[in-house]
């Protein structure tokens, strides 16, 4: 009788042990997921509201919060940024002469582990309103430039030439290696113009997967 006892006993201590390892084991998985969440700035440069690249913004968006990353979106084209005037007042590194909504996207950039720049092809470069945005970088360079951060492309357009999509590339591969930025991913749409064509293609289900694999 005593022998089955210590059997016994010896297996729910042994259960015991299996069971405080895998909480142990789901603990420390959740305290690696959480320590992975990353800080996101979402750019968008279509004005349509109901815009392509606005869609692939918003499927990259819902991809990275299912993953449990905190997103900031900031649609350029809806909010009131300026050009730079290259005055140089910031020196690169300090406040910009210019007061408008840029001050509060500007915090955001700083502290960002990742900026996504989802835009339209017009004329075969980004979207000026983008453009505008990308522009007073200059005033936040020191903060920004070296830092580790992610980056990625959501870039539609009308044609389906692939050469055509060759300027924002370009433009979008220059400016992070400049910053020192790593590109984790380019999702480009050819072959949608009418507001809401590219839900009828695969790029939505692209931009989704991307934002939930970072």
């Amino acid at each position: 009788m005593e022998r089955r006892e210590f059997i016994k006993k010896s297996l729910i201590a042994a259960t015991g042990t299996v069971l405080l390892g895998s909480s142990l084991v789901r603990a420390i998985s959740n305290k690696t997921d959480y320590n992975n969440i990353m800080k996101i700035v979402v750019l968008t440069g279509s004005p349509r509201r109901n815009g392509n690249s606005a869609y692939l913004a918003e499927q990259f968006i819902k991809g990275a919060k299912e993953r449990g990353h905190e997103v900031f979106r900031f649609d350029c084209a809806f909010r009131h940024v300026a050009p730079c005037r290259a005055c140089n007042s910031c020196g690169m590194d300090g406040p910009c002469v210019i007061k408008d909504d840029f001050d509060e996207l500007r915090p955001h950039l700083i502290e960002a582990d990742m900026v996504v720049f989802a835009t339209p092809m017009y004329y075969f470069g980004i979207s000026a309103q983008m453009k505008s945005v990308i522009d007073r970088f200059y005033a936040i360079n020191g903060q920004i430039k070296g830092s580790p951060k992610k980056a990625a492309l959501l870039m539609t357009y009308a044609d389906t030439a692939k050469k055509e999509a060759e300027p924002i590339l370009s433009h979008y591969r220059t400016l992070t290696e400049y910053l020192g930025w790593t590109s984790v991913g380019e999702v480009i749409a050819p072959g949608v113009w009418t507001a809401g064509s590219v839900k009828s293609t695969g790029y939505g289900d692209e931009a989704y997967r991307l934002g939930k694999s970072i």
